[in-house]
């Protein structure tokens, strides 16, 4: 019995002993190793031989039962030169590969072809060179593929058609030549061809895709038309000769429907111009007057009220015009939004404001000076002022200070020739300073304010460069004029199916995708994602690191900020409103993270970004100035109900 007890034990022993040896992908392993080996790398990787790499080793994921890699993400980790050839193309089971924001000067390794399984490569921001492989068969299950930001030349191989899975193909910012081939791809929703080579027509079947996704290029928008194959007949058959009277007929309907339509433009503007004479003999000074303004409508007069209609200026306005003024002033449109159009005016006087026409107003007159007065009298240093309005049967118009740096989605998303990159420190002030403009406005009309249309193009910069709030109060006096814009709907709370009935748990659910909108540079619904749900996924899988924007990755010591303002971030947008934060508890939350690890780093350097922008890449895994790195895997983020 005792020899049987003991052999029970041994076998449990040598039981666990297997478990813990089949349990560790040695192979992939010690493919690893070999590929840290034979690399350059700039920062130290945890990858120790003697611990686990499923549990222990930064930028490595393995499937459920720990026995295969299934993705390697190391972005911003310094790998310089070549890859090493025959070390990751062992990871047979590798579904997601990023390499992004380092400096690989290799050629695309052809190695990579035994990657099967891949789903998912990131190779964006480095100096690969040399052409692109010409067979992307053998990657099956391609999702995502971003190439951008090399120096990949030569034609776009004709085998992307081939990947019938793939969603977002981004190959931007390369040397690449020649025609665009007919990428006729169903699952394609994200497409990315800018400031390339590329010449000649682009397909039919891509035209569906912005015209950004082209530009940079010498190619044409147009629609190709396909030229009709010769007809097979004998020339001398009735069906051709049938063909030759039916393109005169068509020939002469044409030339007559033209001459029709010659005359009846004629004689519309020969009334046209016979109408207008007559009125300039009645109102020659008043027609002048309004015609320089022409963006507008044409403000009515005919009523005894509308002749008394003036614009109301707020107290400590030192504007002073009135509505003929206004009328005068060149116009330049700046936006449609949601309820209306904005327009900046330059005065004749040279003062520039900036107006909004506002469309489809639900209240009456009463109504909306009262809100008005409410809206004018907030006199904050973040949120902008209300500087005058206008009320008339056909026009209801706001007046604001002009911000000439524009708004925070022309900074964060604007043309990037145009625009130069946001440090961190901007985005942090700018953060700040629109949580507490939010939070003075929720705090005004005994508590109830509520802004209604948080977004980031509603977000400006004050004299102090700190982020102000714009176009507040309209959400329950104007009917929105359309069905709102993609990035519009990103914002909305998903207990809002109306914005007139916004609530203040609502605003702090946009102030929320704002803050991701500013930390991982995207917008809140774009290249087929919603943002919040694309968050929550990749928090979800443990990889804190692949949120943030690449450009941000340039800075030193700033991964604890930016880990605590992602967490700020998703509890701003918890699907259950009860559970937000109130907006002065996230004011107090972003002016901890700012005050809480200013000591952590150099405010110069934090704004100023090295010549490569690697030298100051943030350090995978370890980190001196931090105490918990954003790859750490101690750094966990819970993900709040979604």
């Amino acid at each position: 019995m005792g020899r049987f007890g003991f052999s029970f034990k041994s076998m449990i022993f040598f039981g666990l002993c297997l478990v813990h040896v089949y349990g560790e992908p040695l192979q992939d392993k010690q493919a690893l190793l070999d590929f840290l080996q034979n690399t350059s790398i700039s920062r130290s990787l945890n990858w120790d031989p003697n611990k686990p790499l499923c549990t222990n080793w930064t930028g490595v994921t393995c499937n459920d039962g720990q026995t295969r890699v299934v993705a390697l993400r190391l972005p911003g980790v310094g790998i310089r030169g070549f890859l090493p050839p025959d070390t990751l193309s062992r990871l047979s089971a590798l579904q997601t590969l990023s390499l992004r924001n380092n400096e690989i000067s290799s050629v695309f390794p052809s190695d990579f072809s035994k990657l099967g399984n891949l789903t998912s490569l990131y190779l964006q921001y480095n100096k690969f060179s040399g052409t692109l492989p010409l067979n992307f068969s053998v990657w099956p299950n391609l999702v995502v593929l971003d190439l951008s930001n090399n120096n990949f030349n030569g034609t776009i191989p004709i085998s992307f058609s081939n990947l019938t899975h793939i969603t977002t193909l981004d190959l931007s910012s390369n040397s690449l030549s020649g025609q665009i081939p007919d990428l006729g791809i169903p699952s394609l929703r994200y497409l990315n061809l800018s400031y390339n080579h590329l010449s000649g027509n682009v397909p039919n079947s891509l035209l569906r895709f912005p015209s950004s996704s082209f530009s940079g290029n010498d190619v044409s928008l147009r629609a190709v038309s396909i030229p009709l194959k010769p007809s097979s007949l004998p020339s001398d058959s009735p069906s051709h000769k049938a063909k030759k009277i039916s393109q005169t007929a068509v020939l002469g309907i044409i030339i007559g429907g033209a001459a029709v339509l010659f005359v009846m433009i004629a004689l519309c503007m020969l009334f046209l111009f016979s109408k207008k004479k007559n009125k300039d003999r009645n109102s020659d000074s008043e027609a002048q007057t309004k015609e320089k303004f022409s963006t507008f409508k044409r403000f009515p007069t005919e009523s005894r009220e509308e002749k008394s209609a003036r614009i109301m200026f707020f107290e400590g306005s030192k504007l002073a015009f009135n509505l003929e003024d206004l009328l005068r002033a060149s116009a330049e449109v700046l936006g449609k939004g949601t309820f209306g159009t904005t327009y900046k005016a330059t005065l004749e006087d040279t003062n520039i404001v900036v107006v909004k026409r506002l469309k489809e107003v639900n209240v009456g007159r009463r109504e909306f000076e009262q809100q008005m007065e409410i809206v004018g009298n907030i006199k904050h240093e973040n949120v902008a002022a209300l500087r005058a309005y206008y009320f008339s049967k056909d026009e209801k118009l706001m007046v604001y200070d002009y911000f000439r740096h524009g708004s925070l989605s022309t900074m964060l998303h604007g043309k990037r020739e145009k625009r130069p990159p946001l440090d961190w420190e901007t985005r942090l002030t700018i953060a700040i300073g629109a949580a507490r403009g939010l939070a003075h406005i929720h705090s005004q009309n005994g508590g109830r304010l509520v802004h209604g249309n948080i977004k980031s193009s509603n977000i400006f910069l004050n004299t102090q460069n700190y982020g102000c709030v714009s176009d507040l109060g309209l959400a329950t006096i104007v009917t929105p004029v359309a069905p709102p814009i993609q990035r519009t709907v990103g914002y909305r709370a998903p207990e809002v199916t109306d914005p007139r009935k916004a609530t203040q748990d609502s605003d702090v659910y946009s102030f929320g995708v704002l803050l991701l909108e500013l930390l991982t540079g995207k917008m809140p619904l774009g290249e087929g994602m919603h943002l919040v749900k694309w968050v929550y996924s990749v928090v979800r899988e443990e990889w804190t690191a692949e949120v943030f924007d690449v450009a941000l990755l340039r800075y030193p010591n700033i991964e604890e900020e930016m880990v605590a303002m992602l967490q700020l971030s998703m509890s701003c947008t918890e699907r259950v409103s009860e559970k937000r934060p109130k907006m002065w508890e996230v004011v107090k939350m972003v002016e901890d993270i700012r005050q809480g690890h200013s000591g952590t780093r150099p405010s110069s350097e934090a704004s100023t970004p090295t010549p490569t922008g690697l030298s100051h890449t943030v350090e995978v895994g370890s980190s001196s100035n931090s105490k918990s790195p954003i790859f750490s895997q101690h750094n966990k983020i819970a993900c709040p109900s979604s």
